[in-house]
């Protein structure tokens, strides 16, 4: 499709301009009324990812978005299929993730009435896009294609939606149609005013910390942050989904914060009078949590305006580059500020934990000792998807990490089911990294007919199943507020056997001192791997009950 000529049909321009966007893969399964596109994307120099199911096609496509900063690209046939989509498109719209989903619909000749397989997608799709728009007309597709990558990619990102009826995608591309030159703005200056607003609030500062989010990753801003933090002596924590733009073994890390209870880190915030918040996003934790009384004093620096919200009232925003930004806010304060010992102890608290975990060889596996094990298994630059479940809370609190978007969390819609496609799509953007998703029972067979899309597909890659029989999310939650759990629990399939069906390795886990070898042996596999690890919850009562115990000041 990248030869020269003009494109014969519309799915050829369509497809001619995915490419000139550089798009390497488009994740999806066709239909009767998208089997030109399909054709088109399979003649050009994209690869397209048949999976096994359109919900599949979304997450690999966010987790694309994700990890490159480019728009993932996803595709599905009318109706269900495009229904099916739904899902993963909300899921990058509230994890601010650059994705295009783009799907058939029924031809402009019956689109006015009532027919066969006809619902408004474009309405349906409003709500959780950026932009949600139908083709209705050849020579509108580089402007619309353009259009969706632009607004996709651009802070705050999102997921944009783009509908193309089967009569549209079949008609001659207009003569001399081609697609639209790119133009990407350049990082943009701070205000020097707003700079000095905010270097007067450090400077008036007695004991500030920093919140970082993910804005900092997408942005490409860790050296900046690490500069900032190295020169004003400040602490920095993360939320879940920025896990990683501050290393976890800094000496001013304080960790990820999130945590349904008031965690070690959430001590650092209750003695903090300053909050500087490094692209950070309200939908990733809810800051009421950080300034319950809303008398901290917020500084928001991020690429555009903060949300309102009357525990996050912002003081001072600076909305620029990153980077430019820290470093420029760096020179402007003339503080310096001294390590608090509070700080040391939160982060001996979280390693205390994983250690005593690492060393527990009691069987069902203690969440602490599988996060351990997991850790010492994976290297600082490969890539863990946390699925949403308690597998997610265990993983957001203790597991160290090194490097942006090496821990991979959805914190936005906390969805389930994410991290087996997503893990797909991980190892097809970054395959020089070893992947794993880690997920609970529960998650792991929303999207587990995905095993078969890796296997055909060759993409090697760990799915890390901790198996409690149950939603334990649901039955930890239940038990802190209820007292007790009620329609939480289910039988699983012999996942060894399952995934041996697909064709992929399986393991099960019969002793603790069995999971790390199993794993190292996993992850150097040129294969697709399923590990089933039985996990003991009861130790989700007892840390939820030892931290509601814990009191400050540290």
């Amino acid at each position: 499709m990248s030869g020269g000529g003009d494109p014969a049909t519309v799915a050829d321009l369509m497809v001619r301009c995915l490419e000139h966007e550089g798009v390497t893969c488009v994740f999806g399964i066709p239909g009767e009324e998208n089997i030109r596109l399909t054709d088109a994307l399979v003649r050009s120099s994209i690869r397209y990812v048949l999976v096994r199911h359109e919900q599949a096609a979304s997450f690999m496509a966010e987790i694309h978005g994700r990890l490159t900063g480019e728009a993932g690209v996803c595709s599905a046939t009318l109706g269900p299929g495009a229904i099916n989509l739904l899902l993963g498109v909300a899921d990058a719209t509230t994890n601010s993730t650059p994705m295009l989903a783009l799907s058939a619909q029924v031809g402009l000749n019956r689109i006015y009435k009532e027919s066969h397989q006809s619902v408004d997608l474009v309405s349906m799709f409003t709500p959780v896009t950026k932009w949600a728009s139908m083709v209705l007309t050849p020579g509108a597709v580089p402007e619309m294609i353009r259009k969706a990558f632009k607004l996709a990619q651009t802070e705050r990102p999102g997921a944009v939606y783009l509908a193309v009826p089967e009569d549209i995608e079949a008609a001659p591309a207009p003569a001399g149609s081609a697609p639209l030159e790119i133009n990407v703005p350049r990082p943009d200056e701070p205000s020097t005013e707003q700079i000095a607003r905010a270097a007067a609030v450090l400077d008036s500062a007695t004991r500030p910390i920093v919140l970082a989010g993910h804005g900092a990753a997408r942005a490409g801003a860790a050296d900046a942050l690490m500069r900032f933090s190295t020169e004003l002596g400040l602490p920095v924590a993360t939320t879940f989904h920025g896990k990683g733009v501050f290393p976890d073994d800094n000496p001013n890390s304080l960790g990820a914060v999130g945590f349904m209870r008031h965690d070690y880190v959430n001590f650092g915030f209750d003695e903090a009078d300053v909050v500087v918040c490094v692209g950070y996003e309200l939908q990733e934790f809810d800051p009421v949590r950080i300034n319950p009384n809303g008398d901290k004093r917020i500084l928001h620096l991020s690429r555009f305006p903060a949300e309102v919200d009357n525990h996050y009232d912002v003081e001072v925003g600076v909305q620029a580059d990153l980077s430019r930004t820290l470093d420029a806010l760096s020179a402007a304060t003339t503080r310096r500020f001294e390590a608090a010992a509070s700080g040391e102890r939160i982060r001996r608290l979280l390693i205390d934990e994983l250690e005593r975990g690492a060393a527990d060889n009691g069987f069902p596996l203690k969440p602490q000792r599988v996060v351990a094990d997991t850790r010492a298994a994976m290297g600082r630059g490969d890539i863990v998807l946390a699925d949403t479940g308690a597998v997610k809370m265990w993983m957001a609190r203790l597991y160290p990490t090194y490097e942006p978007n090496t821990c991979l969390i959805s914190n936005g819609l906390s969805t389930m089911g994410f991290a087996l496609p997503g893990a797909i799509a991980a190892k097809l953007a970054r395959p020089d990294r070893r992947v794993l998703a880690a997920v609970g029972d529960g998650a792991f067979l929303m999207n587990s007919q995905e095993l078969e899309t890796a296997v055909r597909e060759r993409v090697p890659l760990t799915v890390l199943v901790w198996q409690d029989d149950a939603y334990g999310l649901i039955k930890w939650k239940m038990e802190m507020e209820l007292g007790y759990d009620v329609a939480i629990r289910f039988s699983n399939p012999d996942f060894v056997a399952y995934a041996e069906s697909f064709g992929a390795r399986g393991y099960r886990i019969d002793a603790a001192d069995d999971l790390l070898p199993v794993l190292s042996e996993a992850l150097a596999a040129d294969t697709v791997s399923v590990i089933a690890c039985p996990v003991d919850y009861s130790e989700n009562m007892r840390i939820t009950t030892a931290l509601g115990e814990l009191s400050g000041p540290f």
